[in-house]
Protein backbone atom coordinates (compact mmCIF):
# COMPACT_ATOMS: atom_id res chain seq x y z
CA UNK A 1 0.00 0.00 0.00
CA UNK A 2 1.39 3.38 -1.00
CA UNK A 3 2.39 6.05 1.56
CA UNK A 4 2.47 3.53 4.43
CA UNK A 5 5.12 1.31 6.00
CA UNK A 6 7.91 3.86 5.61
CA UNK A 7 11.13 2.31 6.98
CA UNK A 8 12.82 5.66 7.66
CA UNK A 9 13.83 6.19 11.30
CA UNK A 10 11.98 9.40 12.16
CA UNK A 11 14.57 10.22 14.85
CA UNK A 12 12.01 11.82 17.15
CA UNK A 13 14.44 11.93 20.08
CA UNK A 14 16.94 14.01 18.08
CA UNK A 15 14.61 16.73 16.85
CA UNK A 16 15.22 19.00 19.85
CA UNK A 17 19.02 18.79 19.53
CA UNK A 18 19.85 21.91 17.51
CA UNK A 19 23.58 21.19 17.45
CA UNK A 20 22.94 17.71 16.05
CA UNK A 21 20.55 19.09 13.43
CA UNK A 22 23.05 21.71 12.30
CA UNK A 23 25.78 19.09 12.03
CA UNK A 24 23.56 16.84 9.94
CA UNK A 25 22.88 19.75 7.60
CA UNK A 26 26.60 19.94 6.88
CA UNK A 27 27.23 16.20 6.47
CA UNK A 28 28.09 15.19 2.92
CA UNK A 29 25.79 12.14 3.00
CA UNK A 30 22.72 14.16 4.06
CA UNK A 31 19.95 14.26 1.48
CA UNK A 32 17.45 17.08 1.02
CA UNK A 33 14.19 16.68 -0.90
CA UNK A 34 13.17 20.03 -2.43
CA UNK A 35 9.48 20.67 -3.11
CA UNK A 36 7.69 23.60 -4.67
CA UNK A 37 4.11 24.39 -3.65
CA UNK A 38 3.32 20.76 -2.83
CA UNK A 39 4.93 19.47 -6.01
CA UNK A 40 8.08 17.43 -6.52
CA UNK A 41 10.94 18.94 -8.47
CA UNK A 42 12.05 16.34 -11.00
CA UNK A 43 14.86 15.95 -13.50
CA UNK A 44 14.52 13.42 -16.33
CA UNK A 45 11.32 12.15 -14.64
CA UNK A 46 13.13 11.41 -11.36
CA UNK A 47 12.71 13.38 -8.11
CA UNK A 48 15.66 15.64 -7.39
CA UNK A 49 17.74 15.04 -4.26
CA UNK A 50 20.11 17.78 -3.09
CA UNK A 51 22.71 18.34 -0.41
CA UNK A 52 22.12 21.13 2.10
CA UNK A 53 24.90 23.12 0.44
CA UNK A 54 22.98 23.13 -2.84
CA UNK A 55 19.90 24.77 -1.35
CA UNK A 56 19.14 28.45 -2.04
CA UNK A 57 18.86 30.78 0.94
CA UNK A 58 15.58 29.88 2.67
CA UNK A 59 13.49 31.68 5.26
CA UNK A 60 13.46 28.64 7.53
CA UNK A 61 15.62 25.57 8.05
CA UNK A 62 14.76 22.38 6.17
CA UNK A 63 12.51 19.93 8.00
CA UNK A 64 14.06 16.75 9.35
CA UNK A 65 12.26 13.70 7.97
CA UNK A 66 14.50 11.16 9.68
CA UNK A 67 17.50 8.89 9.24
CA UNK A 68 18.20 6.44 6.47
CA UNK A 69 20.81 4.39 8.26
CA UNK A 70 23.23 7.04 9.53
CA UNK A 71 22.38 9.56 6.82
CA UNK A 72 19.85 12.28 7.55
CA UNK A 73 17.00 13.08 5.18
CA UNK A 74 15.47 16.57 5.14
CA UNK A 75 12.77 18.31 3.12
CA UNK A 76 13.03 21.91 1.96
CA UNK A 77 10.22 24.15 0.72
CA UNK A 78 11.09 26.38 -2.23
CA UNK A 79 7.55 27.77 -2.53
CA UNK A 80 8.63 31.39 -1.99
CA UNK A 81 10.45 31.25 -5.31
CA UNK A 82 8.77 31.55 -8.68
CA UNK A 83 8.54 28.25 -10.52
CA UNK A 84 11.38 29.06 -12.91
CA UNK A 85 13.59 30.08 -9.99
CA UNK A 86 12.78 26.89 -8.07
CA UNK A 87 13.56 24.75 -11.12
CA UNK A 88 16.91 26.47 -11.58
CA UNK A 89 17.80 26.29 -7.89
CA UNK A 90 17.09 22.55 -7.76
CA UNK A 91 18.55 21.73 -11.15
CA UNK A 92 15.14 20.36 -12.15
CA UNK A 93 13.33 20.44 -15.47
CA UNK A 94 9.71 20.18 -14.26
CA UNK A 95 7.37 19.97 -11.29
CA UNK A 96 5.11 16.95 -10.77
CA UNK A 97 2.50 16.08 -8.15
CA UNK A 98 3.56 13.22 -5.87
CA UNK A 99 0.60 11.13 -6.98
CA UNK A 100 1.70 11.56 -10.57
CA UNK A 101 4.88 9.62 -9.79
CA UNK A 102 3.18 6.52 -8.40
CA UNK A 103 3.30 4.58 -11.67
CA UNK A 104 7.05 5.04 -12.15
CA UNK A 105 8.69 5.21 -8.72
CA UNK A 106 9.16 2.59 -5.96
CA UNK A 107 6.52 2.41 -3.23
CA UNK A 108 9.01 3.41 -0.49
CA UNK A 109 10.14 6.48 -2.42
CA UNK A 110 6.56 7.63 -3.00
CA UNK A 111 5.95 7.30 0.75
CA UNK A 112 8.96 9.45 1.52
CA UNK A 113 7.92 12.11 -0.99
CA UNK A 114 4.37 12.16 0.38
CA UNK A 115 5.72 12.54 3.93
CA UNK A 116 7.81 15.50 2.77
CA UNK A 117 4.82 17.02 1.00
CA UNK A 118 2.57 16.70 4.05
CA UNK A 119 4.95 18.23 6.59
CA UNK A 120 5.96 21.10 4.30
CA UNK A 121 2.31 21.86 3.50
CA UNK A 122 1.62 22.14 7.24
CA UNK A 123 4.68 24.36 7.76
CA UNK A 124 3.62 26.71 4.98
CA UNK A 125 0.04 26.95 6.19
CA UNK A 126 0.77 27.37 9.91
CA UNK A 127 2.61 30.69 9.74
CA UNK A 128 0.19 32.33 12.15
CA UNK A 129 -1.25 31.31 15.51
CA UNK A 130 -4.94 30.39 15.55
CA UNK A 131 -5.31 31.66 19.12
CA UNK A 132 -3.84 35.19 18.96
CA UNK A 133 -2.86 35.69 15.32
CA UNK A 134 0.81 36.10 16.13
CA UNK A 135 3.64 34.90 13.89
CA UNK A 136 4.90 31.38 14.49
CA UNK A 137 8.41 30.01 14.25
CA UNK A 138 9.67 26.53 13.39
CA UNK A 139 11.24 24.33 16.06
CA UNK A 140 12.21 20.72 16.78
CA UNK A 141 13.48 19.97 13.30
CA UNK A 142 10.31 21.37 11.73
CA UNK A 143 7.83 19.20 13.69
CA UNK A 144 6.66 21.98 15.98
CA UNK A 145 5.76 25.62 15.48
CA UNK A 146 5.63 28.07 18.38
CA UNK A 147 3.73 31.34 18.49
CA UNK A 148 6.20 34.16 19.07
CA UNK A 149 3.50 36.23 20.73
CA UNK A 150 1.56 33.94 23.12
CA UNK A 151 3.84 30.88 23.15
CA UNK A 152 1.17 28.42 21.96
CA UNK A 153 2.63 25.13 20.70
CA UNK A 154 1.33 24.05 17.30
CA UNK A 155 1.85 20.47 16.15
CA UNK A 156 1.14 18.96 12.73
CA UNK A 157 -2.53 18.04 12.40
CA UNK A 158 -3.81 14.72 11.14
CA UNK A 159 -7.31 14.53 9.67
CA UNK A 160 -8.71 10.98 9.95
CA UNK A 161 -11.18 9.70 7.38
CA UNK A 162 -12.93 6.35 7.02
CA UNK A 163 -13.23 4.40 3.78
CA UNK A 164 -15.48 1.37 3.62
CA UNK A 165 -16.54 -1.52 1.47
CA UNK A 166 -20.12 -2.40 2.41
CA UNK A 167 -21.26 -5.96 1.75
CA UNK A 168 -24.80 -7.31 1.54
CA UNK A 169 -25.17 -10.67 3.31
CA UNK A 170 -26.59 -13.60 1.37
CA UNK A 171 -26.05 -14.99 -2.11
CA UNK A 172 -24.88 -13.84 -4.49
CA UNK A 173 -22.48 -11.75 -2.43
CA UNK A 174 -22.66 -8.10 -3.41
CA UNK A 175 -20.80 -4.94 -2.40
CA UNK A 176 -21.92 -1.33 -2.44
CA UNK A 177 -20.15 1.26 -4.59
CA UNK A 178 -21.15 4.85 -5.23
CA UNK A 179 -20.74 7.37 -8.01
CA UNK A 180 -19.51 10.61 -6.50
CA UNK A 181 -20.69 13.89 -7.98
CA UNK A 182 -17.19 14.88 -9.07
CA UNK A 183 -16.40 11.48 -10.58
CA UNK A 184 -16.20 10.64 -14.24
CA UNK A 185 -19.41 9.21 -15.76
CA UNK A 186 -20.11 5.58 -14.87
CA UNK A 187 -17.23 5.48 -12.37
CA UNK A 188 -18.13 3.91 -9.02
CA UNK A 189 -15.92 3.53 -5.95
CA UNK A 190 -15.96 2.82 -2.23
CA UNK A 191 -17.60 5.27 0.16
CA UNK A 192 -15.49 7.51 2.38
CA UNK A 193 -15.72 10.54 4.63
CA UNK A 194 -14.05 12.48 7.41
CA UNK A 195 -14.46 11.57 11.08
CA UNK A 196 -16.35 14.19 13.07
CA UNK A 197 -15.72 15.37 16.62
CA UNK A 198 -17.28 13.04 19.17
CA UNK A 199 -17.29 10.01 16.85
CA UNK A 200 -15.51 6.70 16.99
CA UNK A 201 -14.22 5.38 13.68
CA UNK A 202 -17.03 2.81 13.58
CA UNK A 203 -19.59 5.54 14.28
CA UNK A 204 -18.19 7.52 11.34
CA UNK A 205 -18.57 4.51 9.03
CA UNK A 206 -22.22 4.03 9.98
CA UNK A 207 -23.02 7.75 9.65
CA UNK A 208 -21.25 8.22 6.29
CA UNK A 209 -22.90 5.19 4.68
CA UNK A 210 -26.31 6.22 6.01
CA UNK A 211 -25.91 9.87 4.98
CA UNK A 212 -24.52 9.27 1.50
CA UNK A 213 -26.23 6.09 0.36
CA UNK A 214 -29.15 5.71 2.77
CA UNK A 215 -27.89 2.26 3.72
CA UNK A 216 -27.91 1.06 7.33
CA UNK A 217 -24.96 -1.07 8.42
CA UNK A 218 -24.42 -2.95 11.66
CA UNK A 219 -21.20 -5.00 11.83
CA UNK A 220 -18.14 -2.83 11.10
CA UNK A 221 -14.69 -4.47 10.95
CA UNK A 222 -11.31 -2.73 10.70
CA UNK A 223 -9.18 -3.79 7.70
CA UNK A 224 -6.14 -1.47 7.74
CA UNK A 225 -5.01 2.13 7.48
CA UNK A 226 -3.05 4.27 5.07
CA UNK A 227 -1.14 7.50 5.44
CA UNK A 228 -2.71 10.04 3.11
CA UNK A 229 -0.77 13.33 3.28
CA UNK A 230 -2.90 15.20 0.74
CA UNK A 231 -2.49 17.30 2.70
CA UNK A 232 -2.88 15.67 6.14
CA UNK A 233 -5.14 12.67 5.98
CA UNK A 234 -5.17 9.23 7.54
CA UNK A 235 -7.41 6.79 5.66
CA UNK A 236 -8.82 4.06 7.91
CA UNK A 237 -10.28 1.14 5.96
CA UNK A 238 -13.27 -0.96 7.03
CA UNK A 239 -15.55 -3.74 5.85
CA UNK A 240 -19.20 -3.35 6.91
CA UNK A 241 -22.39 -5.42 6.58
CA UNK A 242 -25.63 -3.85 5.42
CA UNK A 243 -28.91 -4.54 7.19
CA UNK A 244 -30.92 -4.37 3.94
CA UNK A 245 -30.38 -3.66 0.25
CA UNK A 246 -32.42 -0.44 0.29
CA UNK A 247 -30.49 2.49 -1.22
CA UNK A 248 -31.43 6.20 -1.01
CA UNK A 249 -28.55 8.42 -2.14
CA UNK A 250 -28.27 11.93 -0.73
CA UNK A 251 -27.79 13.65 -4.10
CA UNK A 252 -25.05 15.78 -2.57
CA UNK A 253 -22.02 13.54 -2.18
CA UNK A 254 -23.34 10.70 -4.36
CA UNK A 255 -25.25 10.77 -7.62
CA UNK A 256 -25.93 7.05 -7.57
CA UNK A 257 -25.08 3.89 -5.62
CA UNK A 258 -25.43 0.26 -6.66
CA UNK A 259 -24.89 -3.27 -5.42
CA UNK A 260 -22.30 -5.14 -7.52
CA UNK A 261 -21.52 -8.85 -7.65
CA UNK A 262 -17.91 -9.95 -8.11
CA UNK A 263 -18.75 -10.85 -11.70
CA UNK A 264 -20.17 -7.35 -12.26
CA UNK A 265 -16.97 -5.76 -10.95
CA UNK A 266 -14.66 -7.98 -12.98
CA UNK A 267 -16.61 -7.16 -16.14
CA UNK A 268 -16.28 -3.44 -15.43
CA UNK A 269 -12.57 -3.72 -14.71
CA UNK A 270 -12.07 -5.57 -18.01
CA UNK A 271 -14.00 -2.92 -19.94
CA UNK A 272 -11.49 -0.33 -21.25
CA UNK A 273 -14.21 2.33 -21.30
CA UNK A 274 -14.86 1.92 -17.56
CA UNK A 275 -11.71 0.52 -15.95
CA UNK A 276 -10.86 -0.11 -12.32
CA UNK A 277 -13.12 1.40 -9.61
CA UNK A 278 -10.20 2.82 -7.59
CA UNK A 279 -6.97 4.77 -7.82
CA UNK A 280 -3.81 2.69 -7.87
CA UNK A 281 -2.43 4.40 -4.76
CA UNK A 282 -5.59 4.24 -2.63
CA UNK A 283 -6.52 1.82 0.13
CA UNK A 284 -9.82 1.52 -1.75
CA UNK A 285 -7.89 -0.69 -4.19
CA UNK A 286 -6.95 -3.04 -1.35
CA UNK A 287 -10.52 -3.20 -0.02
CA UNK A 288 -11.99 -4.07 -3.42
CA UNK A 289 -9.28 -6.48 -4.53
CA UNK A 290 -9.40 -8.36 -1.22
CA UNK A 291 -13.17 -8.74 -1.60
CA UNK A 292 -12.80 -9.97 -5.18
CA UNK A 293 -10.21 -12.58 -4.11
CA UNK A 294 -12.64 -13.88 -1.52
CA UNK A 295 -15.24 -14.25 -4.25
CA UNK A 296 -13.30 -16.10 -6.94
Amino acid sequence: MYYSGLSLDRAGSRRTDRAWLQKKLTDTDTQVIPLWRDNCLVRHDQPVMLTAGELPVATEDPVLLGLDGAAAVFAADLSELEQAEALEAAGADSVVDVRGLVATRPVAECGLLAYARGILHWQRNQQFCGACGGRTGSRDGGHLRVCRQCGKLLFPRIEPAVIVLVELPGEPRRCLLGQHRQSAPNRFSTLAGFVEIGESLEDAVRREVAEEAGVTVDVVEYQGSQSWPFPAGLMVGFRAQAVSETIAVDGQELQEARWFTAADLRARIADPEIGVPYRADSIGKTLIEDWLREND
